[in-house]
């Protein structure tokens, strides 16, 4: 029996899960391509991202000036996983704040700093946030903004050890430079 033709009106669309790993996967690649981690007055790349769902608000967010992702080289996530990773290598050693990517894969070409809840959204949200003592500042901003109702998800790479996080939730996976890579990584 032969396969059936094709639906030409079926459209596939990345998952978020799927989103949130090429994410991961360029911040893996962009962490262990860097060899210097530990040296004295060396600074790494460092990467935040923030994937929210709807239209981003500048109710938790505000413009970073001049610090834009470089839409020219990949403007949707998913249509190019190369000039994704090559981008975000770019930000990552250049650039500072967070960079907001819709569910759909569009990156926001304006870069922003990310506000600390008040008091009444912190209550709002209803979650109880466990900070690591290791967390520096862009770490604190995605455990925080991982609780909005918008925010999927969160993820970061340290610019001072290598180490990416996943927030969700007020929760977190973190994981070492050396656990980075998975089941890609080769033995060594």
């Amino acid at each position: 029996m032969s396969e059936p033709d094709a639906d030409p009106l079926r459209v596939e669309y990345t998952t978020v899960g799927e989103l949130i790993d090429f994410i991961i996967y360029a911040i893996e690649d962009i962490s262990l391509e860097f060899e210097r981690w530990g040296e004295e007055h060396v600074r790494g790349p460092g990467l935040y991202f923030v994937v929210v769902a709807g239209v981003h608000s500048g109710a938790y967010a505000d413009p970073l000036g001049e610090n834009v992702w470089p839409t020219e080289t990949c403007r949707v996530v998913t249509e190019n996983l190369d000039g994704f990773v090559q981008a975000a290598r770019t930000v990552g050693h250049s650039r500072d704040g967070a960079v907001v990517v819709s569910t759909d894969g569009t990156v926001q070409e304006q870069m922003v700093r990310i506000k600390s809840p008040n008091s009444d959204e912190a209550e709002a949200a209803d979650t109880s946030i466990d900070y690591g003592d290791w967390m520096g500042t862009k770490h604190l901003s995605a455990i925080e903004v991982s609780v909005r109702e918008e925010v999927v998800a969160a993820v970061t790479l340290s610019e001072e050890d290598g180490r990416m996080t996943l927030f969700e939730d007020g929760d977190y996976n973190d994981y070492q430079r050396d656990e980075l890579g998975g089941e890609w990584r080769p033995s060594g």
